[in-house]
This record gives structure tokens, C-alpha cells and sequence, in this order.
């Protein structure tokens, strides 16, 4: 399951004013491939990786797994939405002793194509994932990194109602760390 615990999967399509979040189909394989590829999308993330890389690399349906979404606007994939629990190894906790695996807290992730940017779509999907997890998960804490350069990632944050717990340095850039609680609604601001 991913570590997302007891939830099931893959949930009923979500459908929002104007978008579809999904299990990921086979369909979507071209534009997650140009999603990680993509300079724009990598400036925050790590970069882009080599789009022949992932032509290897990228299984026929990707990102068939608890936890993650495909954002789909009139029929296409757009971007993606993901809940994965944050390692423990890493900076940023809102629990103590997060040794156990079932015990680290969830992370929303999300990606967009470029031209899918500025239109707030981001928000809307996430307000609808963050739903669904209060649903399926309910009390759970989502957290949220997002690099404090990120001036569209942090706008969205406060936008979806993550509260700042901290801020550190990592992959050498200043992050900025938040937490969601399902008592927060999200896409309030």
C-alpha cells in the first residue's frame, strides 16, 4: 500500500468544477514522461531528468499505485498528485518518534505541465485530494516541502491551509515545511 495504510484502491474517480483526478492509465504515460522532463517542472525538484531515461524507464502505466493521482482537464493529463509518507531520515516531522514506518506522516506531492500553470488548477486538485485523504484517512496530518524559492509552491500552501512547523536547509536549498490537518479545510484562505 505504499505505507499509506488501510485505505482503498484505487478510489472512484474525483470529479472537480473543472478536473479529473484518476488512477494513472496507460494513456498517461507521454505526458508524465514530458512532466519529469520538462526544465520548467525540475527548477524546484531536482531538475529535469533525461527524457531517454525515462523512455527506458517509465513502466506502460505509471504511477499505478495507492496514492497517486493523474490530474486530467478535458480529457488529458495535466499533472499529479501524490501522498507518499515522508522518510525518516529526512528533516521535517510533526510526530515524535517517527521510527515505525506506519507512524511518518503523509506528504502530498503535485506536479504540473507548464502550460497547465497560473490557472489554479493546482489548487483545485489538491483541495480535492486533500478530500479524499481526510476521508480515507481520517485525523491523519498531511505535510507538505516545498523550497522556500518556490514562490507558486508556497502561495499554494497557504492557499490549501498548511501551517509552517519549520524551515532547514536540504538538497542545498532553503524548505520550507507544513502541516494540513483535516480540521483545516482545505482550499480556504
Amino acid at each position: 500500500m505504499n505505507g499509506l495504510g488501510p485505505v482503498a484502491w484505487p478510489p472512484a474517480p474525483m470529479k472537480t468544477e473543472r478536473l479529473v483526478l484518476r488512477e494513472s492509465e496507460a494513456r498517461d504515460r507521454s505526458a508524465l514522461i514530458e512532466l519529469f522532463a520538462s526544465p520548467e517542472v525540475g527548477t524546484y525538484v531536482g531538475g529535469p531528468r533525461p527524457r531517454e531515461e525515462l523512455e527506458r524507464t517509465v513502466p506502460a502505466v505509471p504511477g499505478r499505485r495507492p496514492g497517486f493521482f493523474v490530474t486530467e482537464l478535458d480529457g488529458a493529463a495535466i499533472g499529479m498528485i501524490t501522498f507518499d509518507r515522508r522518510d525518516g531520515d529526512r528533516p521535517g516531522h510533526v510526530r515524535p518518534g517517527h521510527v515505525r514506518p506506519g507512524s511518518l506522516e503523509a506528504e502530498l506531492g503535485y506536479m504540473f505541465l507548464p502550460h497547465a500553470w497560473g490557472r489554479g488548477y493546482a489548487a483545485e486538485a489538491c483541495a480535492a485530494a486533500l478530500e479524499w485523504f481526510a476521508a480515507a484517512l481520517p485525523g491523519e496530518p498531511v505535510v507538505l516541502t516545498t523550497q522556500t524559492a518556490n514562490a507558486a509552491s508556497m502561495r499554494l500552501a497557504a492557499k490549501l491551509g498548511f501551517t509552517e512547523v519549520a524551515r532547514f536547509e536540504e538538497y542545498g536549498a532553503e524548505q520550507w515545511f507544513g502541516v494540513w490537518s483535516p480540521a483545516t479545510p482545505a482550499g480556504s484562505s
